[in-house]
């Protein structure tokens, strides 16, 4: 055999075990997530749902018992015969942290590997340094891992939602409100802990996490709106999120809405979230006599003063919603969802910023384009962000366990 037809050969021979090895994880992972989505779930069930013979299903389910990923739990309920034995995910295999920075809080969560919250941890700054940020950012996780139960993965991955333009390598390019350029978050969080680590644009991280938690969602076309001290669009479109050519999609909050408008921190002029956010509050804290209040306190207390029945707090609250409609307006023009979602801490003046941005949408939106058209707040509040960077960092771990 000449070396030329013996490199065929090996090249053949790798090209077969490569094919072979990945249609096994294929399969595994096939069945992994069928236990997932419909457990309790019986052998036979995995094969008529998946299409897989039950041969296939029997030695990939005896990997995933293996590998503490599924347990058994059992028997069902029999159809005739023998009673099968009823297989579930075990979540708590393994834990992700998941965290939402924001221009002035850190909050973080720890989830088990379906998303379900195990602890909360929440910190506050005012005008923060990176290196403080950064320092918070460790004290956050630290705490959170201190909390996880002993599990046969541990900690799976860590996920961080920044209010910015990340690039695929989890560097964050431009975030504004932060002061942040070109930060190699990812590299200082893995050296660090010695993990994988996501990292996100949070108003990414937000859509996912209505898209995945969200009751009763079956929309495959949604705007989330995470509206904070900035505002962040996510975009979930034909059921997948859309992260743009290069990854910087939905920096909406830097649409110019007023042409002669006041100058933002991205260099832009009369951006939409100096109109339609909490910067708006601070903005406008002076009239109040909060101009000293730390930036965290300023919804608080306009909300306190709204409740009072203060005119003025109230007017501003609905100036902000009306503001809202109008950003809410292109987008609804521009991307025709079934569903647009605000979110993130502004939804707790929802009493207040409701009603004049729908009347704002009902009366400027194209007609045809607010048909079967829903607008909503959500119901996962502030906590979106955290919840789909941890969820990012768990499809991460499956990935990688693939």
């Amino acid at each position: 055999m000449s070396k030329k037809e013996e490199s065929d050969e090996l090249t053949m021979l790798q090209n077969k075990t490569w094919n072979q090895h990945t249609i096994k994880n294929g399969n595994k992972s096939i069945v992994l997530e069928t236990i997932m989505n419909h457990s309790p779930i019986s052998r036979a069930n995995i094969a008529d749902k998946t299409g897989l013979n039950k041969g296939t299903v029997s030695s990939q389910v005896s990997e995933l018992l293996d590998e503490d990923l599924i347990y058994e739990k059992g028997p069902g309920k029999s159809s005739g015969g023998r009673k099968p034995v009823i297989l579930l995910f075990n979540e708590v295999a393994g834990y992700s942290i998941g965290i939402d920075i924001g221009v002035n809080y850190i909050f973080g969560m720890l989830t088990d590997l379906q998303g379900n919250v195990c602890k909360e941890k929440s910190l506050t700054y005012k005008d923060p340094t990176f290196e403080e940020i950064e320092q918070k950012l460790f004290e956050t996780v630290d705490f959170l891992t201190s909390y996880a139960p002993p599990s046969t993965y541990g900690i799976v991955g860590i996920g961080i939602g920044v209010p910015g333009a990340t690039d695929k390598n989890g560097k964050v390019l431009l975030a504004p409100n932060l002061g942040w350029q070109n930060i190699d978050l990812k590299s200082i969080m893995e050296e660090k802990y010695d993990c994988p680590v996501v990292i996100e644009n949070e108003a990414n991280a937000g859509a996912y996490a209505e898209k995945k938690f969200r009751t009763g969602t079956e929309n495959t076309d949604i705007i989330y709106v995470s509206v904070g001290v900035g505002i962040g669009v996510g975009l979930i479109l034909s059921g997948e999120l859309y992260r743009g050519n290069s990854g910087f999609s939905g920096e909406m909050g830097h649409m110019t809405i007023e042409a002669n408008g006041t100058k933002c921190r991205c260099g832009n002029n009369g951006c939409w979230e100096l109109y339609a956010s909490e910067q708006a509050l601070i903005n406008n804290s002076a009239q109040f006599g909060m101009e000293d209040a730390d930036v965290d306190n300023i919804l608080e207390k306009m909300i306190n003063l709204a409740e009072k029945g203060d005119e003025e707090a109230i007017k501003l609250f609905n100036t902000i919603g009306n503001y809202l409609g109008i950003g809410i307006i292109n987008i609804i023009n521009s991307f025709n969802p079934q569903q647009v979602i605000i979110g993130n801490r502004m939804t707790a003046a929802k009493e207040w910023i409701e009603q004049p941005l729908l009347e704002k949408v009902n009366q400027h939106a194209l007609w045809f384009q607010q048909k079967h058209l829903q607008i909503d707040f959500s119901d996962l509040s502030a906590h979106s962000t955290a919840l789909g960077v941890a969820a990012f960092s768990n499809e991460n771990f499956f990935k990688i366990y693939k």
